[in-house]
């Protein structure tokens, strides 16, 4: 019965050393969960709104390559690079505008995300540049006294090269994840032109990039993107601090 006792008590002893490791550990294991991490890299895509226009509409080709890159958690550099030949058929004037564009900026994502998500409610500013000409194909002299007819139509043919635009962008858009790396969005665009090269005896109605020149000075744009995103590295996030309450602070500078 003494051996039994001594068993049973060496026993308990071996139960209660365990148990007290166990609740030591236990904070540690806390401690011991990885940081949050988050994915930094390129996202390249291309507008669907062009690329499908060109399909369904005669007189419009054109395509723009879109991209970005992830500089902090929640600014993006943002670019986008295109080439437009569009044919603008009124009722007194017909002309060609053929030319490329690149945009260059910044995005600044306004969405919280949740866990690992990486959706954006973006934005953002523009510069862009576009190098383009134009091809006055026919026209037709305004006449304010149509008693005797109409004026004939003028076949013309003329073409004006070497012209060139600058404008900035105001850009607001978003862009969600759909499937694993590939993102779908969309953008509209409030544009100021700042410098225009004319033509002799014509006019920039249509530049490539910016669209039509009718309201004088002011645009709007949009664009529809699919976009697939390259991972290139992963940062740890860091915690925020907790701000401590105004009681405890008060009380500490009282001590």
């Amino acid at each position: 019965m003494k051996y039994i006792s001594k068993f049973t008590f060496s026993m308990l002893l071996v139960w209660l050393s365990f148990s007290g490791n166990a609740q030591e550990k236990a904070p540690i294991a806390k401690d011991s969960l990885k940081p949050k991490t988050e994915r930094y890299g390129l996202r390249v895509g291309v507008d669907l709104f062009k690329l499908t226009r060109s399909f369904y509409e005669e007189d419009y080709r054109g395509i723009e390559l879109v991209g970005d890159y992830r500089l902090t958690r929640k600014h993006f550099l943002a670019a986008e690079i295109g080439n437009e030949d569009k044919t603008v058929d009124e009722d007194q004037l017909n002309f060609t505008t053929e030319g490329t564009y690149i945009k260059v900026g910044f995005d600044y994502n306004t969405y919280q995300n949740w866990l690992d998500m990486e959706n954006i409610i973006s934005v953002g500013l523009r510069y862009g540049v576009s190098s383009f000409s134009q091809t006055l194909n026919s026209y037709q002299i305004y006449n304010p006294n149509p008693y005797f007819g109409q004026s004939p139509l003028i076949i013309s043919g003329e073409k004006f090269s070497g012209l060139s635009a600058q404008w900035i962008e105001v850009v607001a858009g978003m862009k969600a994840e759909v499937f694993n790396n590939v993102f779908v969005g969309f953008s509209f665009r409030l544009n100021r032109l700042m410098t225009q090269n004319k033509p002799n005896g014509f006019d920039n109605l249509y530049i490539p990039g910016y669209n039509r020149t009718y309201n004088g000075e002011f645009g709007v744009g949009f664009n529809y993107t699919v976009s697939y995103f390259i991972p290139l590295y992963k940062a740890t996030v860091k915690a925020k601090e907790k701000k401590e309450p105004k009681s405890k602070k008060k009380k500490k500078k009282a001590n």
